[in-house]
């Protein structure tokens, strides 16, 4: 039995929970919703899934049913809970981690969605943007948000919504991301919830000033989003309400929930990143690279973008101004979602797991390059109308070369954003932290090692995000008291070594831009071509 440390959590100290508490911790992303309970050691205890249904109306359109996610949540808790309750152990706080930029709307009167949620990867206000930058909003964009005007991000996808969409506006409407529709149903919905986001999961939408700290009233007004609609900004470790009665099976009831961060930063913080220059990269539906950038925002830097990492609050370092973090993020659109593309589309493959084996049993792609440019490129291109690429291939190419050109394409773009973040922040990488479902491919960590040039390190747990979110709720808590004492827990099981000669990789991503150059503006081309 492990006794509770002086000052922890309320969780900890009364006596019918003073056997083994852990911090659950919710993992709401694209393809999915996992509930995972995590130790005082920052070890997974166990873990719950369910798949999330996709929805794709129509090409480039990406959507999900709000209320299915709430209802996964629910189905993932209460599954969590009954092991725990086997195994003795109880729950000192809750953390949520999300798919960020993913847009929702709700009637806090009723508790019903307004209409399915807008997934990040969805494309259909990519003409609202090209308008919003040819009249002239892109500086303003730029620099209060340090984001680009793309539809990935949370903004002009509520104003769709709010005029294409349907959506009325008025009163009892919320506008927010998936974090803040989990944590309204979590304490209550319609009857008590609270209606919050973090710093981190705000910077994601256009509507977050990042130096401010707060909504921009002047960028609503360009969006058209009613301000009044969102949530309230609070730290990303700060508790923000208990569990009410009735969720997940009544369970929890009490139980505060005290963490709230996106997916990507959330993966970030889990790793120990906590100091100027610790680089992350997850490999999931997409990739996402995150380097910290500690507590100076830096101006826009082209390609890349400026998001928060996190937001301590009162829970900073000691000797710390504050605990605002900022970072230099790359978002890359596909990665997984080419592993799927291979599964589903081609049907080369019958799991996704099959995607490493088949790609290891040839020793190099033999010219065969894949731009998996299905909803445009992201960082550091950004550019909407690029399209998917194979080049090279003869007819003595095959399954496995399709599978090795996906798996490289996942280092190689990782490689473009590392060198674009290197060179904007004059320094250089010591080693790179992976993580996510990908990172089980020992193949990829070696190819990501080499294209970079230096070590790639993998966690004990691929659930580093999730880990991450209970930290921060944990350290809300007092589960754990200090960034010292969590960065100890963040140790790796596994080290790729890079290959000292960098011809090899170097040739490669060399014929890697090449064909990327080929995928680059061909929806507008092929336009053009087909309506001379």
């Amino acid at each position: 039995m492990v006794c509770p440390a002086p000052g922890r959590a309320p969780g900890w100290r009364t006596g019918y929970r003073a056997a083994v508490a852990v911090v659950i911790a919710i993992d709401a992303g694209t393809s999915g919703v996992r509930a995972l309970a995590v130790d005082e050691e920052g070890q997974v205890v166990t873990t719950s899934y369910r798949e999330l249904r996709q929805y794709f109306p129509a090409p480039g359109l990406v959507e999900h049913d709000a209320a299915e996610i709430w209802s996964l949540v629910e189905t993932t808790l209460a599954e969590l809970q009954s092991e725990l309750a086997e195994r003795s152990l109880t729950t000192a706080t809750i953390g949520i981690a999300n798919q960020r930029e993913t847009a929702v709307a709700w009637d806090r009167s009723t508790g019903r969605p307004c209409h399915r949620a807008i997934v990040w990867q969805d494309r259909r206000t990519a003409a609202r943007c090209v308008e919003l930058a040819e009249a002239g909003h892109l500086p303003l964009v730029r620099d209060r948000t340090g984001l680009v005007l793309d539809p990935y991000f949370s903004g002009t996808k509520w104003s769709w919504m709010l005029e294409a969409g349907g959506v009325e506006r008025g009163g009892s409407l919320a506008l927010g991301t998936v974090d803040d529709w989990i944590g309204w149903n979590l304490t209550g919905g319609a009857e008590s919830g609270v209606h919050v986001t973090d710093p981190s999961n705000a910077s994601r939408t256009l509507c977050y000033d990042i130096g401010q700290r707060a909504w921009s009233a002047e960028l609503c007004d360009v969006l058209r989003v009613p301000i009044e609609a969102l949530g309230e900004i609070l730290p990303s470790a700060h508790r923000y309400g208990t569990v009410a009665a009735g969720v997940a099976g009544g369970s929890l009831e009490g139980v505060p929930v005290s963490g709230i961060v996106g997916d990507q930063q959330a993966a970030l913080f889990g790793h120990g990143c906590h100091l100027p220059g610790d680089t992350k990269v997850t490999y999931g539906t997409g990739s996402f690279v995150l380097m910290n950038l500690g507590a100076q925002r830096p101006p826009p830097i082209e390609g890349l973008l400026t998001t928060v990492a996190w937001d301590l609050g009162e829970h900073a370092p000691k000797g710390a101004a504050d605990g605002f973090n900022y970072a230099l993020e790359g978002s890359i659109f596909s990665s997984g979602a080419t592993i799927q593309w291979l599964r589903d589309g081609l049907g080369l493959i019958g799991e996704a797991a099959e995607a490493g084996p088949l790609a290891s049993q040839i020793p190099s792609n033999d010219g065969v390059y894949l731009v998996p440019a299905f909803a445009g490129l992201g960082s550091p291109w950004w550019d909407a109308e690029a399209r998917g690429t194979i080049v090279g291939i003869s007819r003595g190419h095959g399954r496995a070369h399709f599978a090795r050109a996906a798996v490289e394409a996942m280092a190689y773009q990782c490689r473009d954003v590392v060198e674009a973040m290197t060179r904007a922040a004059g320094q250089s990488l010591i080693q790179l932290h992976a993580d996510g479902g990908a990172s089980a491919m020992n193949l990829l960590l070696q190819i990501q090692a080499d294209q970079c040039g230096v070590p790639v390190t993998r966690p004990r747990t691929t659930e580093v995000t999730a880990v991450g979110a209970a930290m921060l709720a944990g350290l809300a808590e007092g589960v754990w008291s200090s960034l010292e004492e969590l960065r100890a827990l963040a140790t790796n099981a596994d080290v790729f070594e890079p290959e000292p000669r960098r011809s090899r990789a170097d040739a490669d991503h060399a014929a890697w831009r090449t064909a990327l150059a080929r995928s680059r503006g061909w929806a507008r081309t092929s336009a053009q071509t087909a309506n001379p």
